[in-house]
């Protein structure tokens, strides 16, 4: 773990990946950024839930597959023990089980490792901002459990301007975004999605996402 002082100015992000060339890409992408900083690389989750005691991240990258633990079982530990702690999952693996697993245990995203090194920073400024980021393919998966086809709508008792904001969430869009893209402002959202959580019985974003996936459409 690097050392680095607390600056509101840059993203600390910590990855934990078990694939060497992928890990180092990574960090030299962060550290050659504007506005991020590679704080850590961990291989395994014994090491990033060391790692985190001695240097906190803003985000955490994590990879599925890893040695040992699992990255969706090493989300469940980091968010018990560090709540703050923004995790994105960082995969191969698209299927509806893993991306609904990692989201129930705490992912506030997912990612898979086919993107751009532009939406990947993106996505990560997205987490740190209070976003849910995802792939588009992901995004369209989730979009698409809100209008199933055995006659069930999950957003029956939203508002069409709810059903919008919730999209625009469900697209990775932070509120600030949000408020631009609909024209409204970000108080507007807050009440917005304060209402949606209270109509779906939620309690927060990634809960939000998981009941989508649980109550699966299609």
């Amino acid at each position: 773990m690097t050392s680095l002082p607390p600056d509101e100015d840059i993203i600390r992000v910590t990855i934990v990946e078990d694939d060497d060339e992928i890990r180092n890409g990574l960090c030299w992408l962060l550290n050659h950024s504007e506005g991020f900083a590679c704080i850590g690389t961990c291989r395994n989750c014994a090491e990033i839930m060391k790692g985190i005691e001695e240097n906190t991240p803003d985000v955490i990258l994590m990879d599925i597959g890893l040695p040992g633990k699992s990255g969706i079982e090493c989300v469940q530990a980091i968010k018990e023990h560090y709540p703050r702690v923004e995790v994105l999952m960082v995969t191969v693996y698209s299927d509806e089980e893993k991306v609904f697993q990692s989201i129930r245990n705490g992912a506030v995203g997912y990612i898979l490792k086919n993107i751009s090194s532009e939406k990947l920073l993106d996505a990560i400024r997205e987490a740190y901002r209070g976003g849910a980021p995802m792939s588009p393919e992901i995004a369209r998966k989730v979009i698409r459990y809100f209008h199933g086809g055995d006659g069930v709508d999950l957003t029956a008792p939203l508002s069409e301007r709810e059903v919008e904001v919730l999209q625009c969430l469900v697209d990775g869009h932070s509120y600030k975004s949000i408020a631009a893209k609909l024209y409204i402002s970000v108080h507007t959202v807050r009440f917005h999605l304060h209402n949606i959580y209270e109509k779906l019985h939620v309690r927060s974003r990634a809960e939000l996402v998981a009941k989508t996936m649980r109550n699966k459409l299609v």
